[in-house]
């Protein structure tokens, strides 16, 4: 049984980290979008360059953030979070064997 709850938790960290990870989506389309808006404005007002390439650069920086977001929440559902709930689940079940209800 313990085997199963095990593989259970890993299962889970695994779909976990997957659906976390498809975060860096978004701001890959998203900055894709703005820089090709950012490039259509200088097109049309060259003399506006500056302002413009410093307002994309501000905005994708603001857009990468989800990505790294997921990225780090992926990485601690893969690496730390099985060996965390391994500990929990093992723990509880010591403490049920004690307590007499296992």
């Amino acid at each position: 049984m313990l085997e199963i709850a095990i593989g259970i938790i890993l299962g889970c960290c695994a779909i976990g980290a997957g659906i976390a990870l498809i975060a860096g989506v978004g701001p890959g389309i998203g900055e894709g979008q703005a820089a090709a808006k950012a490039c259509e404005a200088v097109g049309r007002q060259p003399e506006s360059k500056s302002a413009v390439t410093s307002t994309l650069i501000l905005g994708c920086a603001l857009a990468e953030t989800t990505g790294l977001y997921g990225l780090i929440i992926g990485i601690l559902l893969i690496f730390v979070a099985p060996g965390s709930f391994v500990g929990i689940l093992k723990s509880a079940i010591e403490w049920a064997k004690n307590s007499g209800m296992l």
